[in-house]
């Protein structure tokens, strides 16, 4: 198979398989650092009982924080093109590290939404997109595999530093929590960007594409975003792409409110299905990720869909037990999951590895106008059952969307393929 990773000989064909595999430990060690940020819920009791702020005042700094990650997707790859992507994750690391060091010392939720909120979340997003979208050119016979132990590896870091952060939190207080976890972070993602070595993409890159049991070698434009931007598909990846996102990220956030409000369950037992959401989150980026290989991405994105939006249906129109309250909701976080990890490779196989960065970082919009669309359709509406309902009908037209999708330009390739085997002469002929 040939490699669209480098454009190195192909002596060095070896040595770019063995290495490889020290980049993945690297990108896995930066990705976990990077997931730590999901902690951030618990601090909002601590800094409310130290400050006095409000609870909801305090927690909409993570909101800031998920915007910005996604914002600083938009200037990532130009970022990496400047300063070459070593470089920018070991400045992204320490401007993490630094953000979170900083905000030890805030006295005003002013300076904890520019330093928590705004600065750790840019920082945060630009090493998350390149390391990311890097690690997908290095592997691109596997690209559902390895986005998906990528994107596993944050959420793990998340779920890893939910009892480091709560530790630490006991321990010294919310206020010196905030150092401790941002010298952490610091080191690990420094030193995971050690091990990192930058892909570099031929202009046209060989894409392997299967038919039955025949292999047959497809040249795959390498877009610019501005190509991208030209493109219908573009558009409808993103409206996919953004209703997997709000439907999670709306479900993730208000867990532990359904299973009191409508399940009828106590506030420990609920407080269950945080830690469950986190598991099973995470065994989705791994397992659709890797069956998206196996069986064609936007397949897996149609099914994920369709569970979600049974899901979301039962949740609002079906009495809730507590074996249907977590089967629900281990599904939609599953799918949610699994929808965020194939994505980046489903931009890959329609756009090009080239330009993966930028162009994924255009369509990655969708996770931050997703994270604040769910809690603004919810107020509009006033409260679950609606919201459920409206999440349930973009589901369905995404799960449209999904199963008519196809590359750009493929449609026109097939039919100019069609052409001149109909040109040719028969073999039969006198």
């Amino acid at each position: 198979m040939k490699a669209a990773i480098s454009s190195a000989p192909n002596s060095a064909s070896t040595s770019i398989k063995m290495n490889r595999w020290l980049i993945v430990l690297g990108t896995i060690i930066v990705q976990m650092g990077l997931g730590t940020i999901y902690t951030w819920s618990l601090f909002n009791q601590p800094l409310s009982d130290r400050f006095g702020w409000d609870v909801s005042s305090v927690a909409i700094t993570f909101s800031i924080t998920s915007f910005a990650l996604a914002f600083a997707t938009l200037f990532a790859g130009r970022l990496q093109e400047r300063w070459g992507l070593q470089r920018l994750i070991r400045v992204a690391g320490i401007v993490l590290g630094l953000g979170l060091v900083l905000s030890s010392q805030v006295t005003s939720l002013t300076l904890l939404y520019i330093l928590a909120g705004f600065v750790v979340g840019f920082a945060d997003g630009t090493a998350y997109i390149t390391s990311l979208s890097n690690l997908i050119k290095w592997f691109p016979e596997r690209k559902g595999l390895i986005s998906g132990i990528s994107v596993g590896a944050f959420g793990t870091g998340s779920l890893l530093f939910k009892y480091v952060n709560s530790a630490l939190i006991g321990a010294v207080g919310p206020a010196q929590a905030f150092m401790y976890w941002g010298i952490i972070v610091l080191v690990l993602v420094v030193a995971g960007s050690f091990l990192i070595r930058e892909a570099i993409v031929r202009e046209q890159a060989p894409v392997s594409k299967t038919e039955g049991a025949k292999q047959e070698e497809v040249i795959r434009h390498q877009y610019t975003v501005k190509e991208m931007l030209r493109t219908k598909e573009a558009y409808m990846l993103f409206v996919i792409f953004f209703t997997a996102c709000m439907s999670g990220l709306y479900l993730i956030g208000i867990v532990k409110d359904i299973g009191v409000q409508l399940a009828g369950l106590d506030v420990a037992t609920a407080a269950n299905a945080v830690a469950m959401v986190a598991i099973f989150n995470t065994a989705g980026r791994i397992i659709l990720g890797a069956l998206s290989d196996k069986v064609g991405r936007m397949k897996v994105i149609a099914g994920a869909l369709l569970v979600t939006a049974a899901a979301v249906m039962t949740l609002s129109l079906v009495p809730l037990t507590y074996g249907v309250f977590f089967a629900c909701v281990a599904a939609v976080a599953f799918c949610f999951g699994g929808n965020i990890t194939v994505f980046p490779a489903i931009v890959a196989d329609y756009f090009g590895l080239k330009n993966q960065s930028k162009n994924y970082g255009v369509i990655y919009q969708g996770f931050g106008i997703g994270a604040l669309a769910g809690s603004f359709i919810s107020a509009l509406l006033g409260g679950f059952h609606l919201t459920f309902i409206v999440i349930a009908i973009l589901c369905a037209v995404s799960l449209l969307l999904a199963l008519m999708i196809t590359p750009p330009g493929q449609n026109r390739r097939t039919r100019q393929h069609e052409g001149q085997m109909s040109l040719k002469p028969s073999s039969r002929a006198s």
